[in-house]
C-alpha cells in the first residue's frame, strides 16, 4: 500500500524514516498471537508495548504512519505550534521547529523501537478474514484476542463548493510553510479555537465560524464567553450561530458565504480550515467477516469492557467512539490489556477523564459541570474562586478565569470541576486524583499549597466548603467554647 506523505525538509524525512521506513520488511507471522493490534496510534502503541512487556506474543498492524494522529497530525504538532504562537515567533520558523520536535519524538513511536520491544510490526493494510484471523498482504495473523485502534478521520461538512475550492484539516494544516493572510476556521470546538488562537497570534486575519450560539458549546456558557473575549483581543473575528452555505473560488482566493444572525454575507479568505469534529476510521477492516457490528456513530459497538460483538475483539481510543482524547486512548489501552489478556472486569465508565483546550486562557474540565449534572439528575452545590482573587493570577495580569468545583448537595463528594486560566490543564489533575481516589472537598482543605500559586484557589474553595458544615448549633457551641477559653 502506498502512503501519501509530504516531506518538507530533512526533519520530515527523518520522521518518515522512523514511522514508515521505506525498506521495512514485515516479519514471518507467528502461528498464533495473544494479541493482534490494528492501528499504531496512542491506543495501539500502548496496548502493544504493555502486552509485550507482560510476555504476550503481539502483532501490530499499521496501514499509515506509526504514531497515528497524535504524533503526526494532532497533539504533538499542535502543541508545538501553540507554544511558538504564545511567543509570537515567525510562522515559518515555528513550523520548522514543530517539524524538528516531531521528528525527535517520532523515535519513541518508531517501527524499529517496537520491533526491539518484541512486537511483530506489520506495515500494510490489515483486514479481518475470520472471527480469529486478520490478513496483511499475504500474511495471515491468527489471534486469541485483537484490538481495533484505528483512530478517527476529520469530518467534512457538506458545504457546496468546499471540495472544489480546497480546504485544510488537522491532517494537512501542519504541512503549511507560508502563513495564510486570511483564514476561515469552521468549528468553534477545542481544535478550532486552538488553531484560531495560534494563527491569529502569528498574524493571520482569522474568522472563526461556529454553528452553535457560542464557542466550546460543550462547556458552561461563562467558559465560552471568557474564551470569546480572549480571542477577540487576539483579533479573531467570531461568527457564532452561523452556518457556512457555499464556497466559491474567486480571483483573489475563496469566497465563503455565511448565513448568520445578521443575514447572509460573503467573506474573502485565502484558506479554509475545517475543524468540525472527527469520525471513527474503520473502513476497509472487514468487520463483517469478524462479526463486529457497528454503532450508529460508525464505531464498533462495544460494551463497558470495550469488547465488540465478537468477544475476541476489542476497540479502544478514537475508534471506539465517544470522547476523543489521547490520554483516554492510553487509558483504554491499559483497560484492554487487563480485560483481554487476563480475567479482568475493568469498566470504561469507571474512568475519571479530564480534558483541556489549550488556548490562552486554557479551559480544563473533569466530570460534570452544572448543566450536565442537572441533566444527569444530580443535585449539586458549586464552589468557585475567581482568578482576580488569586494573588499569583493578579501578579501575572490574569483577571479572567476561575476555579469551580461541584460537590453532591448532601456531601463533599466531588462530581466535577472546571478551571479557566493559565496552566488549567496542569491544575485539573489534583481534582482528578481526588475524584478517582474518593477524596472529598473537605479533605482538600488540609492540603498545603506553595505561595503564590494558582492552586491556592482550590484551597480557598475547600475552606469555603468546610465553613458551610458549621451548623447554627455548632457555631453556638464554638462561641461558648471560645468565651470560656478567654477566662
Amino acid at each position: 500500500m502506498s502512503v501519501e506523505t509530504r516531506p518538507v525538509d530533512d526533519h520530515d524525512r527523518l520522521r518518515l524514516e522512523r514511522v514508515r521506513p521505506p525498506g521495512w520488511r514485515n516479519p514471518a507471522p507467528a502461528d498464533r498471537y495473544n494479541l493482534v493490534v490494528v492501528g499504531a496510534g496512542t491506543a495501539g502503541l500502548v496496548a502493544a508495548a504493555g502486552a509485550a512487556a507482560l510476555g504476550a506474543r503481539v502483532a501490530l498492524v499499521e496501514r499509515g504512519l506509526m504514531g497515528g494522529d497524535c504524533l503526526n497530525t494532532g497533539c504533538v504538532p499542535s502543541k508545538a505550534l501553540l507554544a511558538s504562537a504564545r511567543a509570537r515567533t515567525d510562522f515559518a520558523a515555528a513550523m520548522e521547529r514543530m517539524r524538528r520536535l516531531r521528528a525527535e519524538i517520532a523515535e519513541h513511536d518508531s517501527a524499529a523501537r517496537f520491533r526491539d520491544l518484541g512486537v511483530d510490526v506489520f506495515l500494510g493494510e490489515g483486514r479481518f478474514t475470520a472471527r480469529d484471523a486478520l490478513e496483511v498482504g499475504e500474511a495471515r495473523l491468527r489471534f486469541a484476542r485483537a484490538l481495533i485502534a484505528t483512530g478517527a478521520r476529520p469530518l467534512v461538512p457538506p458545504v457546496p463548493g468546499l471540495a472544489a475550492a480546497g480546504f485544510l484539516t488537522s491532517e494537512t494544516v501542519f504541512d503549511l510553510t507560508a502563513l495564510p493572510a486570511r483564514l476561515a476556521v469552521l468549528g468553534g470546538g477545542p481544535l478550532g479555537c486552538e488553531l484560531a488562537f495560534a494563527f491569529a497570534r502569528f498574524g493571520s486575519r482569522v474568522l472563526l465560524v461556529e454553528t452553535a450560539e457560542r464557542l466550546l458549546p460543550e462547556e458552561a456558557a461563562d467558559v465560552g464567553a471568557i474564551l470569546a473575549a480572549a480571542l477577540d483581543v487576539d483579533g479573531v473575528e467570531l461568527a457564532p450561530h452561523t452556518t457556512p452555505v457555499e464556497v466559491e473560488t474567486s480571483l483573489t482566493g475563496r469566497r465563503l458565504v455565511l448565513d448568520g444572525p445578521g443575514g447572509r454575507r460573503s467573506v474573502e479568505v485565502d484558506a479554509i480550515l475545517v475543524a468540525v469534529g472527527r469520525s471513527p476510521e474503520v473502513s476497509g477492516l472487514g468487520l463483517e467477516a469478524a462479526g463486529v457490528a457497528l454503532a450508529p456513530s460508525g464505531a464498533p459497538r462495544v460494551d463497558d469492557r470495550l469488547r465488540t460483538t465478537n468477544r475476541r475483539i476489542f476497540a479502544a481510543g478514537d475508534a471506539a467512539g465517544g470522547r476523543q482524547y489521547t490520554h483516554l486512548a492510553d487509558a483504554h489501552a491499559r483497560l484492554v490489556i487487563r480485560n483481554a489478556l487476563f480475567p479482568g472486569r475493568a469498566k470504561a465508565s469507571a474512568l475519571t477523564v479530564p480534558a483541556c483546550t489549550f488556548t490562552d486562557p486554557e479551559v480544563a474540565r473533569v466530570g460534570h459541570d452544572q448543566r450536565s449534572a442537572a441533566e444527569a439528575g444530580l443535585a449539586t452545590r458549586a464552589f468557585e474562586e475567581p482568578w482576580d482573587a488569586v494573588d499569583r493570577a493578579r501578579l501575572e495580569g490574569e483577571s479572567d478565569g476561575f476555579t469551580r468545583v461541584l460537590v453532591e448537595a448532601e456531601s463533599d463528594r466531588i462530581v466535577g470541576a472546571t478551571i479557566v486560566g493559565r496552566h488549567a490543564g496542569e491544575a485539573i489533575s489534583i481534582i482528578t486524583l481526588a475524584m478517582q481516589s474518593g477524596i472529598g472537598l473537605a479533605d482538600l482543605a488540609g492540603l498545603i499549597h506553595p505561595y503564590p500559586t494558582r492552586a491556592q484557589a482550590l484551597g480557598r474553595i475547600a475552606d469555603r466548603y468546610r465553613r458551610t458544615r458549621l451548623t447554627p448549633t455548632a457555631r453556638r457551641i464554638l462561641a461558648s467554647w471560645m468565651k470560656w477559653r478567654r477566662r
